[in-house]
């Protein structure tokens, strides 16, 4: 096995994403285009062989993965020739409490985190599923599309099941082809796993483990991640580094239709049409401290105190100074070829959606190139006019979010040039697109994300600078806009350590079951990403406007009972923000505004002020964002929400 030892990244083909320092590039592997991608849920896989105790390791790594699926967990060891298995619906500490009633031992395991797509959140439908044998249990991440027909069939050979999910029929498949082959050992069982998932369609990422095999894990990924872990004497595999970095940073990440088969002292990996696959090693790029709360109550509160760094890390590197410009090497695109791009498509789902429309204000400003943005969700299916000179950009935090993907691959089948920006290295937006930049955030665990917006709006803004100072942007204001934005990390510190008053108007308006959201020109979507925020997390109904539209509509809602939470900076349209701001007090509606230090008119017309330092109007964004994100925060902390897991959502989204 050949082996390449490179920092922080998935090498492979010449694909580079911008990295920082700037003289870095971070190669990629381009894979090839899935003709038909399906989607997959984003749940969470830890399995462990060697020689240590495999059920702490394995309860330890769903525990860091918990964010990726927390209706229910299991796991099964193998210890004595037989398999042992516990799987308890709900969190992660309703596994380890069953466990403590009902040990298990043995040195190895395949363990599951769901997050429910098949079945309903039960015992019964936790991972792992066992096959008809029950010799043989699989845990799986993914959809199996057409796991009925493959039901219907078993069913008729005398097949039972205990579950609702499709993943028990593929467990039931791989036993099948098990028992009909003519080996009863690795082989064997590398063998029925490739002949099941040959009857699949749909999504998946495997670990299986088999009582006839006790020397060896068999994992398959399609359209879900999947990494080996290598350690000493020991290796893991797992959907998500961040469950096994405590462990080893020196992992594999798979690709789209490889096989493993994954043994304490060494791993093999093979290709699901046969042949061996060649194989990289890469180094994870941060260690597992970068995935703890520390001494913060929540995750997402750290993580929104760590936008200071994260923008930081974005810019780092990112300067050309002497041409009073970006330096982004990684978009793989000469000054020439970038001046000849006439239109921009982003496409994005959630908040990534936001900071794209933030992006397109920027860009359309600065560069002076017209941009659209696209929920990916809607731009998959489409069939949208895009001519030769049109660049898109996949926006995501993950990575993996199957409609952005599905997006990213439809514009690359039609032969366009598609960029990512993403946050995780090693991901598929990453291998698959044809360049792009990396944020730099670090993990981001809260499922509701703050950094990552941040970090997007960052190197959008970065992306804006680069086109501007090709085309009519002069020096000066290229060199002006980098001071501005080098200055963003200092507002930002200076806007948190009014922690503790936005803590207090959240407690006035914690009981409000509306809220409206409003701003205008690029502050427009940080009033959406204000409403998502306070809706995601506290479960209240909250929208977001532009602050001229509420009169079309939206302030028909406007009473005492309904706070209207105005963004208004001392932009260029001040005034006619602070007039929209007028016509809610005119209906007695309660005002929360974010306003520039020094503005004192405002504070005698809104019932509540918080204050964010000056810059140019296209940078306030991040600036007007941080307080949304606090008043979000503390409203869902004080009507007792789980403001890390709300409720119904998962970090990335990998379903349809």
């Amino acid at each position: 096995m050949r082996q390449k030892v490179v920092i922080g990244i998935s090498p492979g083909k010449p694909t580079f994403f911008c990295s920082a320092p700037c003289f870095l590039q971070l190669k990629f592997l381009l894979l090839p285009v899935i003709k038909n991608p399906y989607d997959s849920p984003m749940c969470g896989i830890v399995a462990y062989i060697g020689k240590r105790p495999a059920v702490p390791l394995l309860v330890e790594g769903l525990r860091r993965l918990e964010y990726r699926g927390y209706d229910s967990a299991g796991l099964s060891t193998l210890g004595n020739g037989r398999l042992h298995t516990r799987k308890r619906v709900g969190r992660v500490d309703a596994l380890a409490t069953l466990i403590r009633e009902q040990p298990i031992d043995g040195s190895i395991g395949i363990s599951h985190t769901r997050w429910a797509t098949h079945g309903a959140p039960s015992d019964a439908n936790s991972h792992p599923h066992a096959d008809a044998s029950g010799k043989i249990t699989v845990v799986h991440n993914g959809v199996i599309e057409n796991y009925q027909a493959l039901k219907d069939a078993l069913v008729k050979e005398g097949h039972s099941f205990a579950s609702d999910t499709d993943t028990e029929v593929l467990a039931h498949l791989i036993g099948k082809h098990y028992a009909e082959g003519k080996l009863k050992d690795e082989r064997g069982l590398l063998d029925a796993a490739r002949a099941a998932l040959r009857q699949v369609v749909g999504t998946y990422g495997i670990a299986a483990l088999s009582s006839d095999c006790p020397g060896v894990i068999v994992g398959a990924r399609r359209g879900s991640p999947l990494v080996v872990g290598i350690g000493q004497g020991e290796h893991f595999l797992s959907s998500d580094v961040n469950a096994i970095v405590a462990h080893t940073r020196d992992v594999v990440y798979l690709n789209d239709y490889d096989l493993v088969a994954v043994r304490a002292d060494d791993f093999r990996v093979e290709r699901l049409d046969e042949g061996e696959a060649r194989v990289e090693i890469s180094k994870v790029a941060h260690d597992a401290g970068a995935a703890e709360k520390g001494d913060f109550p929540h995750y997402m509160l750290k993580e929104i105190f760590e936008q200071p760094q994260t923008i930081q890390n974005a810019m780092r590197g990112r300067f050309n100074r002497n041409e009073s410009s970006a330096a982004l090497g990684g978009l793989n695109l000469t000054s020439t070829e970038l001046r000849n791009v006439d239109r921009i498509i982003m496409t994005a789902c959630g908040t990534s959606w936001h900071a794209a429309l933030v992006g397109e204000y920027l860009i359309e400003e600065i560069a002076r190139v017209p941009c659209e943005v696209e929920y990916a969700s809607e731009f998959r299916y489409r069939n949208p006019p895009i001519d030769k000179n049109t660049l898109l950009f996949a926006i995501t935090q993950s990575g993996e979010t199957a409609d952005t993907l599905a997006a990213l691959r439809e514009a690359k089948r039609k032969g366009h040039k598609a960029l990512g920006i993403c946050n995780v290295v090693g991901s598929t937006i990453a291998r698959e697109s044809d360049g792009g930049v990396y944020l730099h955030a670090g993990p981001e665990v809260g499922v509701a994300s703050t950094k990552a917006f941040t970090a997007q709006v960052t190197v959008l803004a970065l992306i804006a600078l680069l086109l501007g100072r090709l085309r009519h942007l002069s020096a000066m204001q290229g060199s002006r806009f980098i001071q501005e934005l080098e200055s963003i990390p200092d507002k930002i510190t200076r806007i948190l350590k009014q922690h503790d008053a936005i803590r207090e108007i959240a407690a006035k308006y914690k009981d409000a079951r509306d809220f409206l959201f409003l701003g205008r020109q690029c502050n427009y979507p940080v009033a959406l990403e204000g409403a998502l925020k306070l809706k995601e997390i506290s479960y209240i109904h909250a929208e977001g406007y532009p602050a001229a539209e509420m009169k079309h509509g939206p302030i028909a809602l406007v009473d005492e009972k309904t706070p209207s939470v105005f963004i208004c900076p001392q932009d260029a349209i001040y005034e006619k923000t602070m007039s929209n701001l007028e016509e809610v007090r005119a209906r007695k509606g309660r005002v929360i505004a974010i306003a520039t230090e020094g503005d004192t008119a405002i504070s005698r017309k809104a019932d509540d002020v918080i204050h964010v330092p000056k810059t140019i109007d296209a940078l306030y964004p991040l600036l007007t964002n941080i307080p949304l994100q606090l008043l979000a925060y503390h409203i869902a902390v004080q009507l007792g929400r789980d403001v890390d897991k709300p409720r119904n959502l998962a970090k990335s989204v990998t379903v349809e």
